[in-house]
């Protein structure tokens, strides 16, 4: 004679090994398992200055160039010629130590309207200018960005603009070093635009301090700018080159353009901007 509570054991035990087996051979659902991260060409980080030598007209146009050239078709191209056919973008400002105003976070970039909308958002908004001039902040903030990133590249690369030298924070060789060494590149988009009374606080030969003490990494360049003007089609050529993974070709484009990898770094004082901003600071007693 079978007990009544026994029974119900002996069913229950049943149950829970039907159960067992339905869950094992059960067909599992895409969104039950972790997604692996999604594949892109290279994760790009555009890191722009907005340190208080440059006037609301030329960040406005920085800005505009900027949006612009992601937009451009000659870019979107870019974009689906590569492997993947997709890249991820950002977009921070940067002045001195410790500031970094990220303006739009990481963003899948496939298609030409994922472009255009990336670029509507960042023509919206305005940039706000702030004190001094940290590369070395900019470098390693972009690097925590990369660390953050939420899908898998092929190719890492922070895109630093700015119109000075780095004159706060860690020597910015240091920053560009520990970089180099975690895999990423580092390109430059120098402007020798500075003039009135901040030009003192940068150096005639920007591009070559670029080339010295910024950029490295594979396939590393520096594009210069000397005119505003010419910034968006500056913007849009490097953003082209970057995609694709290129290096720049000076001759057949007759532009400015300085190759740094594979090509021994000449002796330059990196700490040049340091020394600038303590002597004007005696003069100035300013922050710019």
């Amino acid at each position: 004679m079978v007990r009544c509570g026994s029974f119900g054991s002996l069913k229950l035990a049943i149950l829970a090994s039907l159960s067992v087996v339905s869950v094992l051979f059960s067909p599992v659902r895409a969104d039950d398992l972790s997604a692996e991260p999604i594949p892109v060409d290279v994760a790009l980080v555009l890191a722009v200055d907005v340190s208080r030598s440059m006037s609301p007209e030329e960040l406005l146009i920085q800005r505009r160039g900027y949006a612009a050239a992601i937009a451009d078709p000659a870019v979107i191209k870019a974009i689906q010629f590569g492997a993947h056919g997709r890249i991820a973008l950002t977009f921070f400002e940067w002045a001195g130590s410790g500031h970094a105003r990220e303006i739009i976070g990481w963003s899948l970039i496939e298609t030409a309207g994922d472009a255009q909308a990336f670029a509507d958002r960042l023509g919206s908004g305005r940039s706000v200018a702030a004190s001094r001039t940290s590369i070395s902040g900019a470098i390693r903030h972009g690097s925590g960005l990369l660390d953050a990133l939420p899908f898998q590249a092929d190719r890492r690369v922070i895109d630093i603009s700015g119109d000075g030298p780095n004159n706060e924070g860690v020597p910015v060789t240091l920053a560009r070093d520990e970089a180099i060494k975690a895999g990423i590149a580092i390109n430059g988009l120098p402007l020798l635009t500075s003039d009135g009374f901040y030009s003192s606080f940068s150096i005639p030969e920007l591009d070559a301090y670029y080339r010295a003490c910024v950029v490295g990494g594979p396939a590393s360049f520096v594009v210069p700018v000397t005119d505003w003007e010419q910034f968006p089609e500056a913007v849009r050529r490097k953003l082209v080159l970057e995609i694709g993974g290129l290096m720049p070709d000076a001759r057949s484009e007759g532009r400015p353009v300085m190759t740094v990898q594979y090509t021994a770094r000449p002796a330059y004082d990196c700490m040049i901007g340091e020394k600038i901003w303590q002597q004007r600071r005696q003069q100035f007693f300013l922050d710019p």
